[in-house]
């Protein structure tokens, strides 16, 4: 699971967002940006940002840490913003933390990554259909000189149908990409997805997916009558991935060949 951080202090929210995501303090001394539990999206955004952000980790894509982090009802008294107060009056409990980049950039196209960074970036995308990296919102940071990924909430389209029909892994597995090279932030400098393929897809295991999803908190996972118990929803999520990863000629441009 990852690690857990008791909240201390909310700090600031920042508006940039839909969902309203705030800085928090921690009991560990970490500084954190906090997307809530409560917010509009629900939970589902929350498990998307760490099946993917983890899976990213794993891959060896620069991501900020992510933590759980335990919002107590009582840190709502003294938040004086009406909506904030909302906010976190329907978030107590256990919320998601994303290490702060003190001093980042949102990324303009000015310092690219390297293309051998770039491809691998797209492919992530591609694989988990990640619509949300585009010049109108590009969630990446500069940070040390590095870009580094964030938001991944839009990914993983897939379980948002749950709650109305029963999982189908093969139909996520064969849904093309929605973004092309044009409009994709990084399209111009990732120039070698096959090469990305090679690279990341052997490393796509049953193993390493299990390992990701099993960091997504229980009480999270959303039951459905097709999908009785959290075990059954984590199964989902690893048919799903591995059902892709196995089908780059659908949704990879290039193919990955």
């Amino acid at each position: 699971m990852l690690d857990h951080v008791t909240a201390v202090r909310y700090v600031t929210p920042l508006r940039e967002g839909g969902s309203m995501p705030g800085v928090v303090e921690g009991a560990d001394l970490g500084t954190y940006v906090v997307k809530f539990r409560g917010a509009g999206q629900g939970v589902k955004v929350l498990v998307a940002e760490v099946v993917v952000g983890e899976l990213a980790r794993r891959l060896g894509l620069p991501v900020p840490r992510l933590v759980t982090i335990d919002l107590p009802p009582a840190m709502a008294r003294y938040e004086a913003d009406a909506e904030v107060q909302d906010l976190l009056n329907a978030s107590p409990g256990t919320n998601l933390g994303v290490d702060l980049l003190p001093g980042a950039l949102g990324y303009d196209g000015s310092h690219p990554p390297g293309a051998e960074l770039a491809a691998q970036i797209f492919w992530l995308d591609a694989f988990t259909a990640n619509v949300d990296r585009t010049w109108s919102n590009p969630n990446l940071l500069t940070w040390h000189r590095r870009t580094w990924l964030i938001d991944h909430g839009a990914a993983l389209w897939f379980h948002h149908s749950w709650p109305g029909r029963a999982p189908d892994a093969e139909r996520f597995a064969h849904q093309p990409f929605r973004v092309g090279a044009d409009d994709h932030v990084l399209g111009a400098v990732a120039t070698d997805l096959p090469g990305a393929h090679a690279t990341l897809a052997p490393r796509v295991t049953a193993d390493l997916v299990a390992d990701v999803v099993d960091q997504v908190p229980d009480e999270w996972l959303e039951t459905t009558d097709h999908l009785p118990d959290t075990d059954a929803v984590r199964t989902a999520y690893l048919d799903h991935l591995l059902a892709r990863v196995a089908m780059p000629q659908v949704w990879l441009p290039g193919g990955g060949s």
